[in-house]
């Protein structure tokens, strides 16, 4: 603390309040302006706007004649009818390139994800015709490509498997599939539609870079049975199970020309990355590298027959475009409420993740889109994917890669997407009988690869240690566990965070900067200097009921070590208690009823408590409840150097 002088009783100027501490007054001084009284209703609405309707969705409505606002109604619905309309030649040529490219990777994929969510090979190329279609007709993104992902393959096949063996009762398992589709949609668009997009936030960049890791991992381990040719495999997931699993069948259970197609493809699959990664002209070598891979693989099996041998194959695949699949919906009996509770989790992660992909590439490309109406996309998307026997689809980071690095125009990319697979479909799946299930092994181990982002882990551990025991519970959560407890984990750590930020606000001691009339934190700033008598304590959030009574006592605390310290020092002793009062965006009757006590506690110590810019919401309260009364209007400054100024005139004489 400075050594600098500091006023007594008798040095200041007689002008006082109600017999407290006297403060000197100022003729240049600006008061805390008390903003005018709110309407109760237009106080309401106007914060109902603001936490639902932030981005003022109908402000192209306004005055706009009848037949316009009909149109402007219909392109808000179906963006198709807006950028449609200047839609040319130029745009479709890099949409067809960006529309085969992303076709060749989306194919063996498809295939791939499907067995992942224990379901037939078709339903993966299903999963790629349909939704791509109905999301090209309603969502905003120009570069997201839509299909079945890895992830939420995963677990939706975890999540279903729990509830009925694919294995015993397929029927009954495709029907539970479907149903969690459907109520995926209707969650993802009931998000949308009622603007509450906000709750996907609550699951932090660091529990989500976690979660995606360890299921990344989890996928990769699940795919050593096609990789090694292992027929007996567990069916739990997490790490230790899988690994004995696949040791326990080393003697008699891997097959070495199975390894040795899926090790040749997979370096042929981690070669073409490297690859296109090192020039962003052949970006299109990786992107078809996976169906080269199928084509070689398949042509190779066909004509050695090495199924015959021991390597296990996709065998049979249906012809034919996609089957209505309404009838299969569970809307009452016993799996109802299974496929409600399935189809909410798997529906969060794909909206997780499909707004994630969204945002970045309209980022990359200086252009924006309306999180809710894409929610409202993506759900209708699933919601009629889910009748014609589609699962859960979402956008794809590694394919909406490729469709943006392939020069991507509009969302016409997914339907030349779409069109490739209703060809293939009707006229090309028979040719995937003899195609290896070691090669859908090894591109899905190549696709989950860049999911495991080991800088974004280091850089959260450099950045902040409660993000990185999220990041590490989640990744943990779902290696050693299972996907669901992982998620779990994920989404308490973050609430926990957030609780934690809410209840157990920051709270700083200020100092003055040599020379300037700037207060800031001592820690922050080591040669600010402490005025001597005086007291000064920011507090960094709104004060709250779920916070008040810990903000009393923490500025308690920091009075008690602060009186030690002046009493060691043999300093003045403090008389004004400051509170920096610009980062309390809000108060409530808590946290009024904690500054009375601080006010009273205050009083009985003969310390004047001083309050400096309050915002208009927290003065506007404080006048209210007469708080600012009791306290005193002399009391309340527009800054922290006019309440200094104003309780230490020997001080403001000497700076």
């Amino acid at each position: 603390m400075s050594a600098r002088a500091h006023p007594t009783d008798g040095d200041a100027n007689p002008a006082t309040d109600g017999g407290d501490l006297p403060i000197k007054p100022s003729p240049h001084r600006h008061k805390v302006g008390v903003p005018p009284k709110q309407n109760m209703f237009h106080d309401f609405m106007y914060t109902f706007k603001e936490t639902f309707f932030h981005d003022d969705p109908l402000r192209h409505f306004k005055d706009q004649p009848k037949s316009k606002k009909f149109m402007l109604g219909v392109q808000s619905v179906f963006p198709v009818f807006d950028w449609g309309r200047n839609y040319n030649l130029k745009k479709f040529r890099g949409d067809l390139i960006a529309g085969l490219t992303i076709a060749s990777l989306c194919i063996p994929q498809d295939i791939g994800y499907a067995k992942l969510a224990n379901l037939d090979p078709k339903y993966g190329l299903y999963s790629s015709f349909v939704p791509p279609l109905v999301y090209a007709c309603m969502g905003s993104s120009r570069d997201i490509a839509i299909g079945p992902v890895a992830v939420v393959s995963l677990l939706l096949g975890t999540l279903l498997r729990a509830e009925i063996d694919p294995s015993t009762n397929p029927d009954e398992y495709l029907r539970l599939a479907f149903t969690a589709t459907f109520f995926a949609g209707v969650t993802e668009a009931a998000l949308g539609f009622f603007r509450l997009g906000f709750l996907i936030d609550f699951l932090s960049h660091a529990a989500v870079v976690g979660f995606m890791g360890g299921a990344a991992i989890t996928i990769a381990l699940q795919q050593l049975k096609g990789f090694l040719g292992i027929k007996k495999f567990t069916k739990k997931t997490d790490i230790i199970a899988v690994l004995d699993s696949v040791f326990s069948a080393a003697h008699h259970g891997w097959n070495w020309q199975t390894i040795l197609i899926g090790a040749s493809f997979l370096t042929f699959l981690l070669t073409s990355k490297f690859i296109g990664k090192k020039s962003k002209k052949l970006f299109w070598i990786p992107a078809v590298a996976p169906l080269i891979s199928v084509i070689i693989s398949t042509f190779f099996v066909y004509i050695t027959r090495a199924d015959k041998q021991g390597v296990q194959i996709v065998k049979h695949l249906d012809k034919g475009i996609n089957p209505s699949s309404f009838h299969q919906i569970y809307f009452s009996g016993h799996y109802l409420a299974k496929g409600i509770r399935i189809g909410v989790v798997a529906g969060m992660v794909a909206l997780t993740e499909a707004v994630a992909i969204g945002r970045t590439f309209a980022a990359m490309k200086d252009y924006q889109i309306d999180g809710n109406k894409e929610m409202v996309a993506l759900g209708v998307m699933n919601v009629v994917g889910s009748m014609s026997s589609c699962y859960v689809a979402t956008g794809s980071f590694s394919r909406s890669a490729v469709n943006f690095m392939a020069g991507c125009q509009t969302a016409v990319s997914n339907i030349i997407m779409s069109i490739v697979v209703l060809l293939t479909l009707l006229f090309l799946t028979p040719l995937f009988k003899y195609t290896p299930n070691a090669i859908l092994a090894a591109i899905i181990i190549n696709a989950v690869i860049p999911l495991i982002d080991i800088q974004a882990a280091i850089l959260i551990f450099k950045i902040d240690k409660l993000d990185f025991v999220a990041c590490m519970g989640a990744f943990f959560g779902v290696i050693f566990v299972s996907v669901e407890i992982g998620l779990l984990i994920a989404v308490s750590i973050s609430f926990a965070k957030i609780l934690l930020q809410v209840t157990r606000p920051r709270t700083a001691v200020l100092g003055n900067i040599p020379r300037t009339s700037v207060y800031r934190n001592i820690q922050q700033y080591p040669e600010a200097t402490m005025v001597p008598g005086v007291l000064t304590i920011r507090v960094d959030s709104a004060i709250y009921f779920s916070n008040s009574n810990y903000v009393r006592e923490r500025i308690l605390r920091w009075l008690l070590e602060e009186e030690e310290k002046v009493k060691a020092a043999s300093l003045p002793r403090i008389q004004f208690l400051i509170i920096e009062m610009s980062p309390v965006t809000d108060i409530d009757t808590s946290g009024i009823h904690a500054l009375e006590d601080l006010y009273k506690s205050l009083q009985k110590r003969d310390i004047q408590l001083v309050l400096a810019n309050p915002g208009p919401l927290v003065i506007g309260k404080l006048h209210l409840s007469h708080f600012a009364e009791m306290l005193g209007h002399d009391y309340i400054f527009l800054t922290v150097a006019d309440a200094v100024e104003s309780c230490c005139p020997k001080l403001s004489d000497e700076v």
